[in-house]
Protein backbone atom coordinates (compact mmCIF):
# COMPACT_ATOMS: atom_id res chain seq x y z
CA UNK A 1 0.00 0.00 0.00
CA UNK A 2 1.95 3.17 -0.93
CA UNK A 3 -0.63 5.36 0.63
CA UNK A 4 -2.19 4.58 3.98
CA UNK A 5 -5.24 4.22 3.38
CA UNK A 6 -6.38 4.55 7.66
CA UNK A 7 -4.59 8.33 6.88
CA UNK A 8 -6.42 9.20 3.97
CA UNK A 9 -10.14 7.68 6.04
CA UNK A 10 -8.85 9.70 8.47
CA UNK A 11 -8.96 12.88 6.93
CA UNK A 12 -11.85 12.47 4.70
CA UNK A 13 -13.90 11.37 7.59
CA UNK A 14 -13.13 14.51 9.45
CA UNK A 15 -13.31 16.71 6.33
CA UNK A 16 -15.93 19.05 8.51
CA UNK A 17 -14.21 19.30 11.62
CA UNK A 18 -11.11 19.88 9.72
CA UNK A 19 -12.64 22.46 7.29
CA UNK A 20 -14.17 24.30 10.52
CA UNK A 21 -10.63 24.57 12.13
CA UNK A 22 -9.26 25.75 8.51
CA UNK A 23 -12.03 28.24 8.87
CA UNK A 24 -11.37 29.68 11.71
CA UNK A 25 -7.65 29.83 11.26
CA UNK A 26 -8.12 31.43 7.89
CA UNK A 27 -10.21 34.42 9.27
CA UNK A 28 -7.95 35.51 11.69
CA UNK A 29 -4.50 35.11 9.60
CA UNK A 30 -3.05 38.69 9.13
CA UNK A 31 -2.06 37.80 5.35
CA UNK A 32 -5.49 36.19 4.16
CA UNK A 33 -7.49 40.01 4.71
CA UNK A 34 -10.00 38.85 2.02
CA UNK A 35 -10.63 35.64 3.71
CA UNK A 36 -11.89 37.38 6.62
CA UNK A 37 -13.86 39.37 4.74
CA UNK A 38 -15.67 36.29 2.43
CA UNK A 39 -18.55 34.21 2.65
CA UNK A 40 -18.12 31.87 4.94
CA UNK A 41 -20.04 29.34 4.09
CA UNK A 42 -18.66 29.67 0.36
CA UNK A 43 -15.29 29.24 2.39
CA UNK A 44 -16.38 25.84 3.96
CA UNK A 45 -17.20 24.77 1.08
CA UNK A 46 -14.38 25.23 -1.05
CA UNK A 47 -12.01 23.52 1.84
CA UNK A 48 -14.69 20.48 2.53
CA UNK A 49 -14.21 19.59 -1.28
CA UNK A 50 -10.01 19.04 -0.98
CA UNK A 51 -10.82 17.40 2.32
CA UNK A 52 -13.60 15.04 1.34
CA UNK A 53 -11.92 14.27 -1.84
CA UNK A 54 -8.60 13.84 -0.40
CA UNK A 55 -8.42 10.29 -1.41
CA UNK A 56 -9.06 10.44 -4.94
CA UNK A 57 -6.89 13.73 -5.16
CA UNK A 58 -4.00 11.66 -4.08
CA UNK A 59 -4.65 8.42 -6.03
CA UNK A 60 -2.29 7.63 -8.21
CA UNK A 61 -4.62 7.00 -10.64
CA UNK A 62 -5.38 10.73 -11.04
CA UNK A 63 -3.80 12.26 -13.92
CA UNK A 64 -1.96 15.53 -13.26
CA UNK A 65 -4.19 16.73 -16.15
CA UNK A 66 -6.85 16.40 -13.55
CA UNK A 67 -5.72 18.54 -11.29
CA UNK A 68 -4.73 21.35 -13.76
CA UNK A 69 -8.10 21.35 -14.69
CA UNK A 70 -9.78 21.69 -11.55
CA UNK A 71 -7.05 24.38 -9.91
CA UNK A 72 -6.35 26.66 -13.34
CA UNK A 73 -10.19 27.85 -13.73
CA UNK A 74 -9.92 27.89 -9.76
CA UNK A 75 -7.15 30.27 -9.48
CA UNK A 76 -8.73 32.75 -12.36
CA UNK A 77 -11.76 32.70 -10.08
CA UNK A 78 -9.82 33.86 -6.98
CA UNK A 79 -8.30 36.38 -9.00
CA UNK A 80 -11.76 37.87 -10.18
CA UNK A 81 -12.78 37.35 -6.91
CA UNK A 82 -10.04 40.14 -5.76
CA UNK A 83 -8.00 37.34 -3.69
CA UNK A 84 -4.16 38.71 -4.06
CA UNK A 85 -2.14 35.42 -5.32
CA UNK A 86 -0.15 35.08 -2.10
CA UNK A 87 -3.60 35.01 0.17
CA UNK A 88 -4.61 32.11 -2.21
CA UNK A 89 -1.27 30.44 -1.82
CA UNK A 90 -1.40 31.25 1.67
CA UNK A 91 -5.41 29.43 2.09
CA UNK A 92 -3.47 26.13 0.40
CA UNK A 93 -0.60 26.06 2.34
CA UNK A 94 -3.03 26.11 5.65
CA UNK A 95 -5.13 23.81 4.36
CA UNK A 96 -1.96 20.91 4.15
CA UNK A 97 -1.06 22.22 7.50
CA UNK A 98 -4.19 21.91 9.14
CA UNK A 99 -4.31 18.19 7.29
CA UNK A 100 -0.85 17.05 8.82
CA UNK A 101 -1.71 18.70 12.64
CA UNK A 102 -4.82 16.14 12.54
CA UNK A 103 -2.58 13.26 11.33
CA UNK A 104 0.00 14.00 14.10
CA UNK A 105 -2.18 14.54 17.24
CA UNK A 106 -4.12 11.32 16.18
CA UNK A 107 -1.09 9.69 17.28
CA UNK A 108 -1.26 7.29 14.31
CA UNK A 109 2.29 7.32 13.79
CA UNK A 110 3.64 5.14 17.00
CA UNK A 111 5.15 2.77 15.05
CA UNK A 112 7.83 2.62 12.08
CA UNK A 113 5.16 1.05 9.93
CA UNK A 114 2.72 3.86 10.07
CA UNK A 115 5.55 6.77 10.43
CA UNK A 116 6.85 4.78 6.56
CA UNK A 117 3.32 4.89 5.67
CA UNK A 118 2.76 8.56 6.80
CA UNK A 119 5.92 9.43 4.77
CA UNK A 120 4.55 8.27 1.52
CA UNK A 121 1.54 10.02 2.59
CA UNK A 122 3.48 13.16 3.14
CA UNK A 123 5.25 12.46 0.01
CA UNK A 124 1.62 12.36 -2.13
CA UNK A 125 0.68 15.18 -0.57
CA UNK A 126 3.30 17.47 -1.20
CA UNK A 127 3.12 16.54 -4.68
CA UNK A 128 -0.76 17.58 -4.76
CA UNK A 129 -0.01 20.43 -2.78
CA UNK A 130 2.95 21.78 -4.96
CA UNK A 131 0.42 21.08 -8.19
CA UNK A 132 -2.63 22.76 -6.52
CA UNK A 133 -0.57 25.83 -6.18
CA UNK A 134 1.24 25.88 -9.39
CA UNK A 135 -1.83 25.40 -11.49
CA UNK A 136 -3.94 27.78 -9.32
CA UNK A 137 -1.08 30.22 -9.94
CA UNK A 138 -1.24 29.83 -13.87
CA UNK A 139 -5.32 30.17 -14.07
CA UNK A 140 -4.52 33.27 -11.29
CA UNK A 141 -2.46 34.92 -14.36
CA UNK A 142 -4.19 33.87 -16.88
CA UNK A 143 -6.70 35.62 -15.33
CA UNK A 144 -9.07 37.02 -18.05
CA UNK A 145 -6.81 36.26 -20.81
CA UNK A 146 -8.42 33.89 -23.66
Amino acid sequence: MLVSEKLVTLIEQNADSLTKEWLEDIRKHPDTPMYQKFNPTELYRRCYTVYSQLGKWLSHETPKQEIADYYIPLGKQRRKEGFSLSEVIQALIMIRRRLWLRVISEGLLDTALELHRAMELNNRVVLYFDRAIFFTAVGYEKGDKK
